[in-house]
């Protein structure tokens, strides 16, 4: 029994007319004929009765129709969502927390505007987690502020964000035009958690420097760092996304390095990662955007 007696089984039922269901099928009458004649010698049973030129479904024929419409249904959904899986599937995306926060929701809000019907699913963790999840596939794209460390994974550079100082209003390094690391390692240091991509590159560059520092707080919330810096606790070394919104509102004070500390953000996917349309879209959306204003 094959799913094309099932199509001709469900039109005829649906016309309650052999000529009519030709018609739709674009099939000679006789064939959608000896469709229904196969089907009802294949199972032993009667599906129309017929009357003239008129035919009735028994019951029986109304019973197999709801395995049928059931059976035909399924497969024109199967049908239509994988020959269409860029629009109708779903795409996952992870991304660390300050990409997170302040980079993605105006990026996915653009790629929902050219997939509106994709379903997105996102995961904000830390950059490493992001990047194990690319490697147990529990993801289809990530978006981290570190290189990953799996030769396992391709990572190509979208954004280019900068590592900040910043010190409360009234703190004595506020009248300094520039700051170097070693002065702020003269005071308490807040500090994002050990993990975090924030902490790696600040801890490599003490490291270079061979500067030795025992943070005061320790945090893996951002906002919790700013505010004990606005409150004049210490001092912190923030990327310029998380904190641009309170220099702006001079809650706390940016203060330049002689030379900046830049990192890269980056797109990851797995090196064997069968890359979709849909995907390579939103690969190609996170390499035209620009840090939020």
């Amino acid at each position: 029994m094959t799913l094309r007696h099932m199509k001709i089984f469900t039109t005829v039922f649906r016309h309650s007319n052999i000529t009519k269901a030709a018609d739709e099928l674009h099939l000679a009458q006789p064939s959608v004929s000896v469709a229904i004649k196969e089907l009802e010698e294949y199972y032993g049973i009667r599906l129309f009765e017929r009357f003239g030129r008129r035919i009735f479904p028994t019951e029986t024929g109304k019973e197999f129709y709801g395995y049928a419409l059931h059976i035909v249904s399924m497969f024109e959904e199967m049908e239509k969502k994988i020959r269409n899986w860029d629009t109708l599937g779903v795409i996952r995306i992870g991304a660390s927390i300050t990409i997170g926060t302040h980079i993605l929701p105006l990026l996915l809000k653009e790629y929902q505007a050219l997939f509106p019907e994709l379903r997105i699913e996102v995961m904000i963790k830390s950059s490493s987690i992001i990047e194990q999840y690319i490697l147990d596939n529990n993801i289809d794209i990530g978006l981290i502020e570190t290189q990953p460390e799996s030769p396992d994974i391709i990572a190509h550079p979208f954004m280019e964000d900068y590592m900040q100082a910043i010190v409360a209003p009234d703190h004595p390094l506020s009248k300094y035009s520039q700051v170097t690391l070693e002065q702020l390692a003269e005071y308490p240091f807040l500090m994002r958690e050990h993990g975090s991509a924030g902490r790696e590159i600040l801890d490599a560059c003490f490291a270079l420097r061979q500067i030795t520092v025992h943070p005061l707080w320790e945090s893996a919330s951002t906002q919790a760092i700013i505010r004990g810096v606005s409150e004049g606790l210490g001092v912190a070394v923030l990327p310029c996304l998380l904190v641009k919104k309170n220099i702006d509102e001079h809650n706390v004070k940016m203060i330049p390095f002689p030379q900046p500390l830049t990192r890269k953000l980056n797109i990851i996917c797995h090196k064997s990662k069968y890359l979709t349309e849909n995907m390579k879209t939103f690969i190609d959306l996170c390499s035209q955007s620009r840090p939020p204003a």
